[in-house]
């Protein structure tokens, strides 16, 4: 009962984190966030690789799901370590897309309240000048609501990291007990103790 309550609970996990990784997905690509990109990219791969093994029973399956778990919790600490320019991290830098635009975070004009304004610069009528953008009136700056997803990611990464090694040592425990009552033998557990074919061939002697 706790194996099948476990495993219900893994497999709604990882709709879930496929759900909220596509989601993240969407916005990076909104905002060319190439380094995101990739990294969402695999980790939608590993997530339904955990979803196909927690389904067909494959431990293995489970186990590179786990990993991936803790790699991915590292990653998004990076992500808020970035927007939070911890560590000589800043979230102006090209590093997201790496050095190819200079494309910043989709929040940075889209966010909550945001007021997207272009300015064209002055002196410059041509058809390739560019546009001066002025975002007021934001009631969230978008490297929070950036940091508020790696979070979310974080806690939901966590607890599909337990429910995985709780998944695992469940389904290891009932291979181990299989084997136990000779669920893998291929003779039967409960021989028949046969005499030897000499004693049954030995003749019977009457005492007179």
């Amino acid at each position: 009962m706790g194996c099948c309550s476990g495993r219900c609970t893994l497999i709604f996990l990882c709709i879930f984190q496929l759900m909220v990784a596509l989601e993240r997905q969407v916005f990076d690509f909104l905002g060319y966030q190439w380094a995101p990109i990739l990294a969402n990219f695999f980790h939608i791969i590993i997530v339904i690789l955990g979803l196909f093994g927690t389904i067909q029973y494959r431990p293995r399956y489970i186990v590179v799901y786990a990993i991936w778990t803790a790699l991915w919790v590292a990653w998004n600490v990076f992500i808020i370590c970035f927007y939070l320019e911890v560590g000589g991290l800043s979230k102006e830098s090209d590093l997201l897309t790496f050095n190819i635009s200079a494309h910043h975070s989709w929040w940075s004009e889209h966010g909550p309240g945001c007021v997207r304004r272009e300015m064209p610069t002055p002196g410059m009528r041509s058809l390739d000048s560019h546009s001066y953008i002025s975002v007021m009136g934001c009631l969230l700056e978008y490297q929070y609501i950036e940091v508020l997803h790696s979070a979310f990611q974080i806690l939901v990464a966590l607890l599909g990291f337990v429910y995985a090694c709780y998944v695992v040592s469940a389904f290891t425990e009932e291979e181990d007990s299989f084997d136990f009552i000779g669920g893998f033998d291929p003779f039967p557990l409960y021989h028949v103790n046969e005499k030897p074919s000499h004693l049954l061939l030995k003749p019977m002697y009457l005492s007179t």
